[in-house]
């Protein structure tokens, strides 16, 4: 079956002068035509890098040493230059984190989409700006033509990620990356936006990669799902199966900590205990084992295998292997030992 976009066993580091960082580390990840994947982690577990890594915008110090991207059986590492400035923003485009910054304060609106328009089609300036109204109306902002001159400080939060939205649909690509679409806005505007997205993905029938730390936000946008945590992907499966049968004590972890509004009575949300991992200092076994209520001996000593089934659904975690749970008799006072 061929894919839209496939990752294989990709691994991607920044060489500091403290050292070696691997940031992504052995990533596979496969998507369709049409379809919705969340990437979900907290900071600093490697989502951002891998989407960044999909347009080439990885910056020295940071390179990819190992694996393969392919866009539509296209190795995308292996494209010139000038190729590459043709498939970002074409074929794929991406919203960035932070409405509020990502635009130009000392450029209008209109003059930004333009200039998209402008670079990756044939357009006159005249048709570029009807493009640009067309897109400011179909993202929903109001009084299109008058947003077209205003500067970015002049509308709200909400506003401004609806036009960095039509920015990334300026092209009509195939594949669109939200790299934390809903930061630094409110709830209601987050639920809007989302839905926003959800519409325009019916409509063009393109491919969306969600990346976010709050599980919440691709409970109902996304059709499979990625848990990353240490540069990795620890748990895959589709939204049912890692809501309703989550395999990974992390993705457990994250699932108790969203407040639930069926519950009848109060309960305090549980936060996952602990620092994230050095990524300078990997530890031998499961990257997760320091915070994990259950972790086992084994845990400390060897990395956790992928352990799965026929549908796709799999995790790196000893726990998921049952044989291994009957055998291991020490749990969670070995980390606080081995701390």
């Amino acid at each position: 079956m061929a894919f839209l976009l496939e990752i294989k066993n990709e691994y991607l580091s920044f060489f500091t002068p403290a050292g070696e960082v691997k940031a992504v580390n052995d990533v596979s990840l496969t998507l369709n035509d049409g379809e919705v994947l969340g990437i979900v982690g907290e900071s600093g577990s490697g989502k951002s890098v891998t989407a960044y890594s999909v347009i080439g915008l990885v910056q020295s110090p940071g390179r990819i040493i190992g694996g393969s991207v392919s866009f539509e059986g296209r190795e995308i590492h292996e494209l010139p230059e000038k190729d590459m400035r043709k498939l970002r923003g074409n074929e794929i485009s991406m919203i960035f984190q932070d409405p509020m910054t990502s635009l130009n304060p000392v450029y209008t609106i209109g003059n930004q989409i333009r200039e998209v328009i402008l670079l990756h089609t044939n357009k006159s300036k005249i048709e570029a700006d009807a493009r640009a109204v067309e897109l400011l109306r179909e993202v929903g902002i109001n009084e299109p033509q008058k947003r077209m001159k205003q500067y970015p400080h002049e509308l709200s939060g909400g506003m401004r990620q609806r036009v960095m939205i039509a920015i990334a649909l300026a092209c009509e690509p195939k594949l669109l990356i939200a790299d934390e679409p809903t930061t630094a806005l409110d709830v209601t505007i987050q639920a809007q936006i989302l839905e926003l997205m959800s519409v325009l993905q019916k409509k063009h029938g393109m491919s969306i990669i969600i990346i976010t730390h709050d599980l919440g936000v691709v409970a109902s946008m996304c059709e499979r799902i990625a848990v990353m945590y240490a540069g990795q992907v620890i748990e895959y499966g589709t939204a049912r199966e890692i809501f309703y049968e989550p395999m990974h004590e992390y993705t457990k972890g994250l699932l108790t900590s969203i407040p639930r509004l069926n519950e009848k009575e109060h309960k305090r949300l549980i936060p996952i205990p602990g620092v994230p991992v050095d990524m300078l200092n990997i530890p031998a076994g499961c990257p997760f084992a320091a915070r994990c209520d259950n972790c086992m001996g084994i845990c400390l000593r060897e990395p956790p295998p992928v352990i799965g089934n026929d549908e796709g659904h799999y995790a790196s975690c000893w726990l998921a292997n049952k044989r291994v749970q009957y055998e291991e008799k020490d749990v969670w006072s070995v980390v606080r030992n081995y701390s």
